[in-house]
């Protein structure tokens, strides 16, 4: 078993454990009201586009988020919130120092001997979460159901589903596609713009993620036999119809959409294995991204 599939069969347990230890991390996690930044890099910046539409949503206070790199420096906010599985990402690091002493910041890490403990006002550790493999699983859904259950929209039946998730076959036919296309709504777009990456980072698919709506706006001219068009969440009326019309294989979203993802980590493993990669050994990645200093 690689280092990736064994992380991604541990999220039920990691995301009960997180779920449970949510209420004593409150004092660090933005509160209701507060105008809050979620940035990150990759992974994390597509879990921040989750979070930040969940809690807006919510009602809980204005939310944004940012790739790290893009940050808003103008912009006034009452807190910016950093997703960093290394604690190591230049970016990220770079963000907090311009931050210090103006804004309050709180990082969310896997590994507290690492520069953002000390870059971030408040921290909290997910070392529990923490990963080998290059390939992001199990710390960004982690953290991710963290920030869930702080705003009190987790619940026992996510854990449920992503263990049947980790126990049903993917459904036949889907390894050997092509393409695949993951489709969102709402907080779900951050999901599927992960679920596109996964696939990119493990097995080199061609994939692409859009929000829901936007599907027929052009990118359905590339569905046809040998490709699939995954939605995480609840699709719009008559979509699934319109994706069978093509010829292309259509993959309804019937679990929680974090589950769903689960679902998709596990397809980008048996994908690579089918093309004879390793997921392991993502081409041209690395853990973190750490820049030169000029």
């Amino acid at each position: 078993m690689t280092h990736v599939e064994d992380e991604l069969t541990s999220q039920p347990g990691c995301w009960t454990r997180a779920a449970t230890e949510a209420a004593g991390h409150a004092h660090a996690l933005p509160a209701a009201g507060e105008r809050v930044a979620i940035v990150g890099c990759g992974t994390s910046y597509f879990m921040a586009q989750a979070v930040a539409a969940l809690r807006e949503g919510s009602g809980q206070g204005e939310t944004d988020a940012f790739a790290a790199s893009e940050f808003p420096r103008g912009r006034s906010y009452d807190r910016v919130v950093a997703l960093t599985r290394s604690g190591t990402t230049t970016e990220v690091l770079d963000l907090l120092g311009q931050l210090k002493g103006s804004t309050r910041t709180t990082a969310l890490t896997a590994d507290p001997a690492t520069p953002v403990m000390a870059a971030a006002d408040e921290v909290v550790v997910l070392d529990f979460a923490d990963e080998r493999s290059v390939v992001q699983t199990r710390f960004a859904t982690t953290a991710l159901t963290l920030l869930r259950a702080h705003l009190g929209l987790h619940t026992d039946a996510v854990v449920a589903d992503a263990r049947t998730a980790l126990a049903t076959p993917l459904p036949e036919g889907l390894v050997e596609c092509t393409q695949f296309t993951f489709l969102g709504r709402g907080w779900t777009v951050g999901l599927a713009n992960e679920a596109g990456l996964k696939m990119r980072e493990a097995s080199l698919a061609w994939t692409e993620a859009y929000p829901a709506m936007e599907y027929r706006h052009g990118p359905i001219s590339i569905t046809t036999h040998g490709t699939a068009t995954w939605m995480l969440g609840a699709a719009p009326e008559g979509l699934a119809e319109q994706v069978r019309e093509t010829g292309g294989q259509w993959v309804p979203g019937t679990l929680d959409p974090l589950a769903e993802l689960v679902r998709v980590q596990r397809l980008a493993v048996a994908v690579a294995g089918a093309r004879g990669l390793d997921p392991d050994r993502p081409r041209h990645l690395t853990r973190s991204v750490i820049l030169a200093r000029p």
